[in-house]
């Protein structure tokens, strides 16, 4: 639990998580070392929204995984503006080193957002980072992103193109997540991303009520993830 959760807008928001859900949802959870691997999105680029808790999303999991299990270890490699080979090549071995349990990639959408984005080679990528911590004993968790193309910085002229690229990546991380056996959460489509609301003052970066919202999804899916 976050401290002075019941007090915030948070609490009453129909996207975000209810006062104990996540205690409930996770209660007896196995993980005890938590690593995240990514772009911005996993490093936690995101203003401040009133009302809301000040926790970028990989952040608040770790906050919530550790009110089950106090001794977690927590490694967060995200660096942003990385496309997903400069990850694997600059986070992989460090994560495997970190011994994790649980890990959380958010890779690809440095890649999609561009005109050069190719999706096999993105595939790739990501499928020797899910086979490389898989087979270092780790849970995986990959992640469908927000659709930015409906962010304010966008002009018309580019939306279509940039939406039907994240859309992809979208659709062919789950697919991948799927065949390797890893834990897929998917934020993509979620109403929150067409709020132009919900993003940061940069106009590309989700705010930290998105972080709240995906932070939502993603431990609802561990929920499911946990149920016999």
């Amino acid at each position: 639990m976050v401290d002075g959760y019941a007090a915030t807008l948070e609490a009453a928001d129909p996207y975000c998580l209810d006062p104990g859900e996540a205690a409930a949802l996770l209660a007896g959870h196995p993980w005890k070392r938590f690593a995240v691997l990514g772009d911005s999105v996993a490093s936690g680029v995101g203003d401040p929204v009133p009302g809301y808790v000040e926790q970028a999303w990989c952040d608040r999991i770790r906050s919530e995984l550790a009110e089950q299990q106090p001794d977690l270890c927590y490694l967060n490699l995200g660096v942003r503006e990385l496309r997903a080979a400069e990850i694997r090549e600059q986070q992989l071995a460090a994560a495997v080193r970190f011994a994790p349990d649980l890990v959380l990639i958010s890779a690809g959408g440095n890649d999609a957002l561009r005109r050069s984005y190719q999706p096999d080679a993105v595939d790739a990528e990501l499928g020797a980072m899910i086979t490389a911590l898989q087979e270092a004993g780790a849970d995986v968790i990959t992640v469908g992103m927000f659709d930015v193309s409906y962010a304010p910085s966008f002009p018309e002229p580019v939306k279509h193109q940039v939406g039907e690229r994240m859309r992809m990546l979208s659709a062919r991380t789950a697919a991948l997540s799927a065949r390797l056996g890893a834990i897929h959460v998917n934020c993509t489509g979620h109403p929150a991303e067409r709020d132009p609301a919900s993003y940061s003052a940069d106009g590309v970066h989700g705010n930290l009520r998105s972080h709240s919202i995906c932070a939502a999804l993603t431990i609802r899916r561990l929920g499911l993830h946990l149920t016999p």
